[in-house]
């Protein structure tokens, strides 16, 4: 007996110096509401069934976590105009969390656009009314100030990919928007999807340069896209592996809806243009 409990003491002490290895929890809790503020790539991912933000919404409810989405993407809105319409939209609804997706605007607007900060404000090339908009570091601090203000929990998701081209200029000009999220969130110590990390070393793997792998037309989410990002928040949320299979395995009806939805939309389109044609031959024929 004696013995028994000598060689049971080294695995007692052992046991003690293991870290806990408790499975972390979901950060979201059941009956909270999530608001997802961004541009057109969120306008998406709710308006479409297989968009992200739906994603997102069933991998929680996969996981037995029923949360309410608080749509507030607007095509071609930036920093400034998100944060103009931040209480209106997001805190005005009272919701626990929020997603930030901002930041491919701000860029690809070119002269519309909004500097980074003071010092490219006056050396970059930017339209009369670049003032009116400030700086993206201003823009983007003040969101995330408020929010936490009024309590709301910040999720930072660095902005996606302009072109699936890495080479390209204007993903080039995004990295310092990018390394700019990354910073904040760590010095806010707010979660962080890195989506643009995930999306480039997506895009470098299936190194499929003449083919669309993550989004439709350079910018905005195919299926596999509003996959990736969904991914990227939940696990900012929290979500482990066993709990992101889970998330994925709700995803097949949405993305069969999503793909309905999308060639119902373009047979719209399509019958739309063919009659805008047979109108304007019909005119020309009088």
């Amino acid at each position: 007996m004696r013995y028994t409990h000598i060689r049971l003491l080294p695995v007692l002490a052992a046991a003690l110096l293991v870290p806990n290895l408790g499975k972390a929890e979901i950060a979201v809790k059941n009956g909270e509401k999530i608001a997802f503020l961004g541009d057109s790539i969120t306008a998406g991912g709710w308006g479409s069934p297989s968009g992200y933000v739906r994603l997102v919404i069933a991998g929680l409810e996969a996981n037995g976590i029923k949360a309410e989405a608080v749509p507030a993407g607007i095509s071609g809105h930036k920093s400034d105009q998100m944060l103009a319409r931040l209480d209106k939209d997001v805190l005005s609804k009272k919701p626990q969390w929020m997603t930030l997706s901002c930041g491919v605007n701000d860029v690809w607007h070119g002269p519309r656009g909004v500097p980074l900060d003071d010092t490219m404000a006056k050396t970059g090339t930017y339209d009369d009314k670049v003032a009116t908009r400030g700086t993206y570091k201003k823009n983007i601090t003040a969101i995330i100030d408020q929010a936490q203000a009024a309590g709301v929990k910040p999720v930072m998701l660095t902005a996606t990919v302009i072109q699936e081209n890495l080479e390209s200029k204007e993903n080039d000009l995004i990295a310092p928007y990018n390394a700019f999220l990354r910073e904040l969130a760590k010095e806010k110590k707010i979660p962080l999807a890195d989506l643009n990390s995930m999306f480039q070393d997506r895009i470098k793997a299936e190194n499929k340069p003449n083919v669309k792998v993550l989004t439709s037309d350079g910018v905005h989410m195919n299926v596999e896209g509003n996959k990736l990002m969904a991914v990227g928040v939940l696990q900012a949320l929290g979500l482990n592996a066993a709990e992101l299979d889970r998330a994925k395995a709700s995803w097949p009806p949405l993305e069969a809806a999503g793909i309905m939805a999308a060639q119902k939309a373009a047979e719209a389109k399509a019958k739309a243009a063919a009659e805008k044609k047979a109108k304007e031959a019909a005119g020309k024929s009088k």
